[in-house]
């Protein structure tokens, strides 16, 4: 079956008709990375994801795939040197996916950081992340820094450091690494949604109830060990377990502002002071500059927080403090975005202050969470509980497994011969994207973003070009909705137009001028009833409110 809720009958019915080795409930970048995992250990893997994949705080993050520099504030050592090493591998696994970003960081009298403080600080960052030789860091002078960002607060300046982070786009990550385990032999489902875990005549746990979000109808699915890595959820389902007690999570928010660069006109991504003493990113991105993230603490429902008119001027204060001349005000914003963050609870702490470190749980029943971590950690934690996994079937049952080999495992689109080759791949297949009537900026756009995965999209254009014309979409627009829908698991224009694309976050003029067109396909393609495309249609409509409105309170 390819990976695509077009086969979601048959994958539910090898769901519910099969026992599994492990049944991973969250479909965020930490269960995705599991299911890999454990899938290439040869481990019988199912997932299942209430939402849509990386629908909770793995599509709503700075993304970046930091290497850790504020944790040498805090003295986590262990972590920067972890993060470090890990956010290399994740740039060659998925070079298409994830892409080095020099990172200016100013020094003004008074602020955060000092220049001997930061001149030590990378430089030990440098050391204990691995970096390599090309992206260790600099210290640059006044004229050098304002070179770098001329829109930069001069007042106080006293120079900068300049280092290097990965940007990425967290939810195709995540969508990358699941399309990877699903190759590999895991089943992962989006939209089922965990009512209730089932539990053998010893009271450890075997299984899930699982009601399908799309259809109202529940299956139950049957596994040797659960996982719980629900992310900002992983209490309610170990409230389900009876073993919520001891460590829980607290959620904390972080919202992100986009910009129009005619309005904002960043040159250059900036780490860099708020009137507070916080430290936050302003961001160069097709054509728009994001910054964020603000860090408070969240008590609502976790599935849909939502940007605060105190959020908005929080950020626009902080985009004005450091960026004086651009006078950035309400309307100038494009979008946002909010996510929460589940961090395992430290008495007396601020949001800033709590711990990013991964723990794992087992309770009494046999159920096993995975809470906190980061991002950039992923792949290691989900490596560190399939080890634990797999201890766990020699111990019951006598069967090993192989060791982990997501090291050196390319993810979905990542088969370009490594991160040095592919500047060479891209060449190649704009050459190719070409010589079907492309221009090389779709071609170079396209391969960028699919990776090894373009071949089938150039395929798909080739074949049935006329079908994007039937359905008024331009002919891009019209081979990632398709590919989104046969390959990855879009069920909704919601999925499509944010998770699948970010066009929601970064093109919200092409979302608005193409929902129409989009939602007919999606309508024509899955054979929906008008209530339903109303319904798909309205979800829309609310997440291009939110993108704007913002809330009265959390």
């Amino acid at each position: 079956m390819t990976f695509s809720n077009l086969n979601r009958t048959d994958m539910l019915n090898t769901l519910t008709a099969e026992e599994f080795d492990v049944l991973i409930i969250g479909g965020g970048i930490t269960g995705a990375g599991i299911a890999l995992d454990a899938a290439t250990r040869g481990m019988k893997t199912a997932l299942v994801e209430m939402q849509d994949f990386a629908a909770g705080t793995s599509s709503r993050s700075t993304k970046l795939v930091h290497g850790g520099l504020r944790y040498l504030k805090q003295f986590e050592v262990k972590m920067v040197a972890e993060v470090g090493k890990e956010r290399a591998i994740v740039y060659e696994n998925g070079p298409h996916v994830t892409t080095p970003e020099w990172m200016l960081l100013p020094m003004h009298k008074g602020g955060t950081f000092g220049k001997f403080s930061t001149s030590i600080g990378l430089r030990v960052y440098d050391f204990l992340a691995g970096v390599r030789k090309s992206e260790r860091r600099n210290m640059l002078s006044v004229r050098e820094t304002l070179s770098k960002e001329p829109l930069i607060k001069k007042d106080g300046l006293k120079g900068g450091g300049y280092y290097v982070e990965y940007r990425t786009d967290d939810a195709r990550l995540t969508i990358e690494v699941m399309k990877a385990a699903a190759d590999k032999g895991a089943l992962p489902v989006n939209y089922l949604k965990v009512e209730n875990l089932l539990y053998d005549e010893q009271g450890k746990v075997c299984g899930a109830a699982a009601a399908d979000q799309l259809t109202d109808k529940v299956h139950e699915i049957r596994a040797k060990k659960i996982i719980n890595a629900a992310g900002p959820w992983v209490d309610s389902i170990r409230e389900k377990d009876g073993s919520r007690k001891g460590k829980t999570l607290r959620l904390t928010k972080g919202v992100h502002l986009v910009i129009d660069q005619s309005k904002f006109p960043l040159k250059q991504a900036v780490y860099f002071d708020t009137p507070d003493k916080r430290m936050v990113f302003a961001i160069p991105r097709d054509g728009k500059t994001y910054v964020g993230t603000t860090d408070t603490f969240f008590d609502s429902d976790p599935v849909n927080p939502k940007m605060t008119a105190n959020d908005r001027t929080y950020i626009i204060n902080a985009i004005n403090f450091m960026f004086p001349s651009v006078k950035i005000a309400e309307n100038d914003i494009e979008s946002s975005w909010a996510g929460v963050r589940p961090l395992i609870w430290e008495e007396g702490k601020d949001p800033s202050e709590i711990s990013r470190k991964d723990e794992i749980w087992e309770s009494d029943t046999g159920l096993l969470t995975i809470a906190g971590g980061k991002l950039t950690g992923y792949r290691k934690m989900a490596e560190t509980i399939v080890d634990l996994l797999a201890e766990k079937f020699k111990q019951d049952s006598n069967r090993t497994f192989s060791s982990s080999i997501t090291k050196t495992l390319p993810i979905s689109g990542g088969n370009v011969g490594g991160s040095t080759k592919f500047q060479e791949f891209i060449m190649f297949q704009i050459d190719k994207g070409t010589s079907i009537g492309l221009s090389a900026e779709q071609s170079n756009h396209l391969v960028k973003m699919y990776g090894s995965n373009v071949g089938i999209i150039f395929n798909m254009i080739e074949a049935d070009s006329g079908e994007a014309e039937n359905y008024g979409l331009p002919i891009v627009l019209w081979a990632k909705l398709k590919y989104a829908i046969e390959y990855e698991m879009a069920a909704t224009p919601v999925d499509f137009f944010n998770r699948r694309t970010g066009a929601l976050l970064f093109d919200i003029e092409t979302v608005r001028n193409y929902q129409r067109q989009v939602i007919s396909f999606m309508a024509d393609t899955f054979k929906w009833d008008q209530a339903a495309e109303s319904n798909f249609e309205n979800q829309l409509n609310q997440e291009l409110s939110f993108a704007i409105k913002p809330a009265d309170q959390d």
